[in-house]
């Protein structure tokens, strides 16, 4: 069984029916004396970092999480999930995040454009990745996955899986040790989105 962390800031449903498609049961977990009980979590989330870190703390579920990767159990961050790994967000003002990764939040600069985009970033894109782990085999070098936010992950090249360019080179994914971090959405992302959930449950 996989744990989806249910903090009120989720694409919940589309995550357990990509789960329980490929045979897994997931279990929505709102408790943080739930989470220790599984060997596998995922953090999805829409929304705003500020928002989201709120309630969070709120229901205690940071301290369940740093417990849970403490122990060296596979963790998938997806999109705000992602996000919220990390140290800091300058997402309408500035908010710190769980802290887990190395590394800050920012919005997409349009300064370093070539020309126009719209923000958000959204749809299909190529995530290149830069070297091999357990959680994209199987995938292309450039594969395909879909994608919807405004802000990105900047962060050392070591923990960095693959980038993305949408107006410059960004962070599309991260993995360092059990932890795993996708910017697009797999639970929208047919093939190559099964394939990292995949990927994960076989962990």
């Amino acid at each position: 069984m996989i744990a989806i962390i249910d903090y009120g800031a989720g694409n919940i449903q589309s995550v357990i029916n990509a789960v329980e498609f490929l045979g897994q049961k997931a279990v929505l977990v709102s408790n943080p004396n739930d989470l220790a009980k599984f060997n596998k979590a995922i953090l999805p989330g829409v929304g705003a970092f500020g928002e989201a870190m709120i309630k969070l703390k709120s229901a205690n579920l940071d301290k369940a999480i740093y417990e849970f990767v403490s122990q060296n159990k596979p963790f998938l961050g997806i999109c705000l999930g992602m996000q919220l790994l990390f140290e800091k967000s300058y997402e309408f003002g500035e908010h710190d995040g769980l802290g887990i990764l190395k590394g800050s939040i920012i919005k997409f600069d349009e300064s370093k454009f070539d020309k126009k985009l719209k923000i958000p970033h959204m749809g299909w894109n190529s995530c290149e990745f830069t070297r091999s782990t357990p959680i994209n085999k199987g995938l292309d070098e450039s594969a395909y996955l879909y994608f919807v936010h405004s802000f990105h992950v900047v962060c050392d090249d070591e923990i960095m899986l693959s980038k993305t360019n949408y107006g410059y080179d960004f962070v599309s994914s991260v993995a360092k040790d059990n932890i795993f971090g996708f910017q697009p959405h797999p639970e929208k992302s047919h093939e190559n989105g099964l394939k990292i959930f995949k990927n994960f449950m076989e962990l």
